[in-house]
């Protein structure tokens, strides 16, 4: 157990031991803002693969606007230039025939900027190739020192995956399948951690691992959050290979529980001002196995007063709604009102004339009552409507 804890303060308490053996290939070109080095500072260390292979005494072009720049790399592989000017910055340089190029970004100001500039390691890039020339289909296992590990933060949770894969066979081999798996439903923002350089990759909440895989050991560490606004969450994670011995860590963070039906027992243990708690179970877990965690007891803000503030919010919209229907249902009343007075005055004024033309003799006695009725029918619908009734006029 107390090798768990250790193993879990190097992870979420420092991250220089993944950063030595992560894919800096990912990191190529990206400037970083920093404030370490004075104002005006941009420097750009140029490796081989890893931190552990810079290259050195090579040639490295800024160019600021239209004024190009070239200071060679120090034995880190390092070159600084220092900018007074505004403008857009980009660096490039040519590594084994490789032309490797930042992003364009502007000139750090009153800040600074480091950046890597990561060529392929061609011996290891051949290596590989070697292997894979050579790899047979076999299997991969999921070690005893692969661990899961839970940090619970403010109503958020990343968790970490720290798979040691390993291979028994003397020679390189391919799994039958490919070692791949996607993280839980819900889970944010999955990255890559710690592999070896160009062998594992995210895309949304799949995790590929590719082979071939080398004899021996290679681990690989795999982080994503989850929300935890209710104080809980659960994970439901299936792994493409036999897990040797399930091993799980949560940080204590509140009055926080682990339950799963894979653990067997659990203790909580001291290390470095934090409580842990240290789980495992009794058995290997097959491929494709659901192994579930639950945390409970976090800290979480009461979704009440948000519900309360998100129903008070829609009972405002629609008070606004229903006093912007009333006046314009009022203006159109108003509206068909004064239709219908005048609809009825027009009607009137027509009758009036038929009376006439009907005593001076202008109309038959069959035309005069078809139009007098049908003058008549119009006016009832006219009053009818403007009592409250019909508003259905005859045009």
């Amino acid at each position: 157990m107390k090798r768990l804890i250790l193993t879990v303060l190097g992870v979420v308490c420092g991250w220089s031991l993944a950063a030595a053996q992560m894919d800096f290939r990912q990191a190529s070109g990206i400037p970083r803002p920093v404030d370490d080095l004075p104002a005006g500072t941009i420097s750009i260390r140029v490796i081989r693969g890893d931190l552990s292979h810079p290259v050195v005494n090579h040639p490295v072009e800024l160019r600021v606007g239209d004024d190009l720049r070239t200071v060679n790399t120090d034995a880190e592989g390092r070159a600084e230039f220092v900018v007074a000017t505004t403008g857009t910055v980009r660096a490039s340089t040519t590594v084994d025939g490789q032309r490797l190029e930042s992003q364009p970004f502007p000139a750090p100001g009153a800040g600074a900027v480091r950046m890597l500039l990561v060529a392929t390691d061609k011996e290891t890039a051949a290596r590989a190739a070697e292997e894979a020339k050579n790899a047979v289909t076999g299997p991969v296992v999921l070690g005893r020192e692969s661990e899961i590990v839970v940090q619970p933060g403010d109503e958020s949770v990343t968790v970490y995956y720290l798979l040691e894969i390993v291979n028994a066979a003397p020679t390189a081999v391919n799994p039958p399948q490919p070692f791949t798996f996607d993280v839980p439903l819900g889970a944010q923002g999955a990255a890559i951690i710690e592999a070896p350089e160009g062998r594992a990759t995210v895309k949304g909440r799949t995790v590929l691992v590719k082979g071939p895989f080398p004899p021996g050991k290679m681990t690989v560490q795999v982080a994503y959050g989850l929300r935890a606004t209710t104080g809980e969450i659960e994970i439901e994670q299936r792994l493409p290979a036999d897990l040797e011995h399930l091993a799980v860590i949560v940080r204590k963070f509140g009055d926080a529980k682990l339950t799963s039906p894979n653990i067997s027992r659990q203790q909580e243990m001291p290390a470095d001002g934090q409580v842990y708690i240290a789980a495992a179970g009794d058995s290997s877990i097959p491929a494709g196995q659901a192994i579930t965690l639950n945390v409970s007891g976090l800290p979480h803000h009461s979704v009440v007063p948000r519900y309360l503030a998100l129903s008070l919010a829609g009972l405002i919209v629609l008070i606004g709604i229903f006093a912007l229907r009333r006046p314009m249902e009022a203006d159109a009343q108003g509206s068909e009102r004064k239709r219908l007075v005048a609809r009825r005055e027009k009607l009137l004024q027509d009758l009036v004339k038929l009376e006439q033309d009907q005593r001076r003799g202008r109309l038959d006695a069959a035309r005069y009552a078809e139009r007098r009725q049908a003058l008549m029918e119009a006016l009832e619908h006219v009053y009818g409507a403007l009592d409250g009734g019909d508003s259905g006029v005859a045009a």
